[in-house]
């Protein structure tokens, strides 16, 4: 009975800790058009992330997102616009950045494009993409 017991503690405690970890990039914001014009008029980079729930491409971006943020101020001091390709695929925004699939990740600086990574997924190629928006 007392290993018993042991066990649920430490199980909930487990569940707590990962409950505490990031299931998503720290600085994230569902993209909304007002809210996009409110970070471009800031003059700030910021990232574009066109993504789907249900794509394993974005998913793993996320995941190096997540990593890259966690470990470093200067990235998540980044904010992220999360754009639902579902919602926005055929959408101005997409049309006028000539997304041309989900899984693209935008860097944008006002209104000016400063780069992009299509399904890539490595963690030198996403953070060297953050770099151009660290001073």
């Amino acid at each position: 009975m007392i290993s018993r017991r042991l066990f649920l503690v430490s199980t909930s405690a487990a569940a707590l800790s990962l409950a505490a970890s990031p299931s998503f990039a720290r600085n994230v914001v569902t993209y909304e058009p007002s809210l996009l014009a409110q970070y471009a008029a800031s003059g700030e980079p910021y990232l574009l992330d066109f993504s789907a729930t249900w794509c394993t491409t974005c998913h793993a971006q996320e995941q190096v997102l997540d990593a890259l943020q966690a470990e470093s101020d200067a990235y998540n001091a980044i904010p992220i616009l999360r754009v639902d390709w579902d919602t926005y695929r055929t959408g101005q925004l997409v049309a006028d950045l000539a997304i041309p699939r989900r899984s693209t990740l935008v860097l944008m600086q006002g209104t000016a494009e400063l780069g992009r990574v299509v399904a890539g997924t490595g963690r030198t190629q996403i953070a060297e993409l953050l770099d151009l928006g660290v001073s």
